[in-house]
């Protein structure tokens, strides 16, 4: 269960909550212990929530010349190569037709689309759900204390893909060669996509709410519905 002070923190609730305040809070603790209990009964994981973030990356495709620079900066940094497929930023799978594919139930983007426009695929940074860190059995999907960006454990994660069929936008990566996954973790807070882009169609800003965007395809199991109305019980 989660402590009060957590849960306030979490919640960005002031400390100095008034008595109202402290029994909705303790409401919440007891809803949120309640809905654990019976999820654990059905033998699903206890919910995660976690920490908000406090920055995350938005793009301007108007502005994206799709060089790619971004992808290499990143896995320079994070990899010590120069490899688009490990991008935690996603260039590549828009650049010729778009975040839809080939699909011809709509118009397509990308240099071989209608619209020749790049959409860069950027990691929304979730709050609550976080639908990749529910979907993972060993709780390997952590944050980072100094930015709040949720970034993998290399040493917890088992390599099992979960992660990737739960994120509503794919925007998980996964190293073949070293058997883990891996998602944007905002470089610490330091985005060394931001840095390389030679246009300026990437951008580090205050943490917003990018969880309503259109998914990628039919979203995965590991996000049932259930699991949004869940989140009704401190966003009612």
């Amino acid at each position: 269960m989660l402590d009060l002070k957590g849960l306030l923190s979490k919640a960005r609730l002031p400390m100095d909550i008034t008595r109202r305040g402290f029994l909705e809070v303790s409401t919440v603790v007891a809803a949120i212990a309640a809905m654990n209990a019976a999820r654990a009964q059905t033998g699903a994981q206890p919910y995660i929530i976690l920490s908000a973030p406090k920055g995350i990356l938005i793009a301007d495709p108007s502005l994206c010349v799709s060089c790619q620079r971004c992808e290499l900066a990143c896995t320079e940094f994070n990899d010590g190569k120069a490899d688009s497929r490990l991008a935690r930023i996603k260039i590549n799978r828009g650049m010729f037709y778009g975040t839809e594919g080939t699909s011809l139930t709509s118009p397509h983007n990308g240099a071989y689309g209608s619209d020749p426009v790049c959409v860069q695929d950027t990691c929304r940074q979730c709050d609550h759900p976080v639908p990749c860190a529910n979907a993972c059995p060993k709780g390997a999907i952590r944050v980072n204390p100094k930015t709040g960006a949720r970034y993998v454990d290399e040493e917890t994660c088992i390599g099992c893909g979960l992660c990737q069929k739960a994120c509503p936008w794919n925007m998980m990566s996964f190293d073949v060669e070293k058997n883990v996954a891996s998602k944007c973790f905002l470089c610490n807070g330091d985005p060394k996509c931001v840095k390389a882009c030679p246009t300026e169609a990437i951008r580090y800003v205050p943490w917003m709410d990018r969880s309503k965007e259109p998914t990628r395809g039919v979203p995965h199991g590991y996000m049932p519905q259930n699991n949004n109305d869940q989140c009704g019980i401190c966003h009612g």
